[in-house]
């Protein structure tokens, strides 16, 4: 499978091929996985239905929305109606939701399909590996040996195994783009607050959207950087008014060439290890042979090594705002600590007036092998030696303390045969800046 979700949903409205036949394929190519486990639950008898009704409407000439008749997934941890919300938790094994996640109301109203639900790691709490009580463990599909991820690690591999057309997952802690580098897809983590949180939460009545500042956020994983895009046009905007309300500004530039690409490629807080470097190397290369303009270095006035520890300071924060009371602070430190998080984000903002993105690792590793071992004791071994597992937070923690639109697509491969993940970072709300610069390296 190698259809895009934005090139089937075209297929599909010119009668090409039929929503139906796509979806039945799709269900087979689910139920016949015995190793990778990335998708855990399916509505087949909805799917195929849904998918007759959308073939019905090509068929009488009516209007139709940007992934109609598309079959797709979405991260177990969404509430999506009549199917588990379990979040990995023993806990929650039979909990069922009779209601829809805003993400969810939305592709659907946009014509997908959404055929079934993905792995997550328990209460979505590793960023590098996906495993459970309730489903048991999501494998790389290049690799079954290998993580996938986490906490949306079953997102990425089905699409990477071909299990799905489209995914939606959510990010904290690189959640979403962390597995789309260890499996070779596309993951966006949107500027802060462009989609609704509402459904992202562990079973139980809806909770209302909290006003407070969160770092968590909800977005797209697919195997194209168009795909983000659509998906992203039909999930963003503000929670009340309805699918399609809410415009993508503009890319600054449409070639190439045109782009001011800030590069940074290594630091020793998370070395890179010698076959990632080599890759992003290599795409940075191509990218000023395109003759776009090359400046390298970290923003003035960032220091990262400060900035992933404001980073580590502010998810503490949002766990407290969810509830977690462990995590909760002195209000004083906490509105200091949310005074330097905005400042930051200024300070990169001034630095994409000259910029246009900023392109980085995703992480330092390529996909590692599983690791059972307490989260304290565990490594991942490079060409350089020993390197701390929570050293995987360091690249992706930039962006999302300041807020900023952030996707990684895939560079290229080692020569192992392994995805390395390049993390695109843009200005605030400029996504498709960030989107449109993925899309002419692909």
């Amino acid at each position: 499978m190698t259809q895009t979700a934005t090139k089937l949903a075209a297929e599909i409205r010119s009668g090409q091929v039929s929503s139906r036949e796509v979806t039945e394929q799709l269900l087979e190519r689910i139920a016949a996985d015995t190793t990778v486990n990335a998708v855990v639950e399916t509505r087949p008898e909805y799917a195929v239905r849904a998918a007759a009704v959308a073939d019905e409407l090509v068929a009488a000439g009516r209007e139709t929305g940007p992934l109609h008749g598309v079959p797709m997934t979405i991260k177990e941890a969404f509430a999506v109606a009549g199917m588990h919300s379990t979040w990995g938790n023993r806990m929650f094994a039979d909990a069922v939701l009779d209601w829809d996640a805003t993400v969810a109301d939305r592709l659907t109203a946009a014509g997908a399909i959404i055929v079934g639900k993905t792995n997550v790691h328990a209460m979505l709490a590793d960023f590098g590996q996906t495993v459970n009580e309730v489903y048991g463990r999501t494998s790389n599909p290049i690799d079954p040996s290998l993580v996938p991820g986490g906490s949306s690690g079953g997102s990425a591999a089905a699409l990477a195994a071909g299990l799905t057309y489209l995914e939606y997952g959510s990010d904290l802690v690189g959640s979403i783009r962390l597995p789309a580098a260890y499996c070779g897809v596309y993951g966006l983590k949107p500027t802060a607050g462009v989609v609704p949180l509402r459904g992202l939460q562990p079973p139980g009545e809806p909770l209302l959207e909290l006003e407070f500042p969160s770092m968590s956020n909800v977005g797209p994983l697919a195997t194209s950087a168009a795909d983000l895009r659509t998906a992203l046009r039909v999930t963003g905007g503000p929670a009340v008014p309805s699918a399609y309300s809410w415009q993508l500004r503009p890319p600054r530039h449409r070639r190439l060439a045109d782009y001011r690409v800030g590069v940074v490629l290594d630091h020793p807080a998370a070395r890179v290890s010698a076959e990632v470097g080599e890759v992003l190397s290599g795409l940075v290369d191509r990218i000023a042979a395109s003759g776009a303009t090359i400046v390298d270095g970290w923003p003035a006035g960032v220091d990262p090594v400060e900035q992933a520890e404001a980073f580590g300071i502010q998810v503490g924060t949002t766990m407290a705002a969810f509830g977690d009371s462990t995590e909760s602070g002195d209000f004083g430190e906490v509105l200091a600590h949310e005074r330097r998080r905005v400042e930051l984000r200024a300070t990169w903002q001034r630095y994409f007036d000259d910029i246009d993105v900023f392109l980085c690792p995703t992480s330092f590793t390529t996909a590692f092998p599983h690791d059972d071992r307490p989260f304290d004791q565990r490594t991942i071994t490079t060409s350089y030696g020993e390197q701390r597992y929570d050293a995987q937070v360091f690249w992706i923690a930039h962006a999302t303390l300041t807020g900023l639109p952030a996707l990684s697509m895939p560079a290229g491969v080692t020569r192992a045969g392994l995805p390395v993940g390049a993390q695109v970072i843009g200005p605030w709300h400029e996504d498709d800046t960030a989107i449109t610069f993925a899309e002419l390296l692909d």
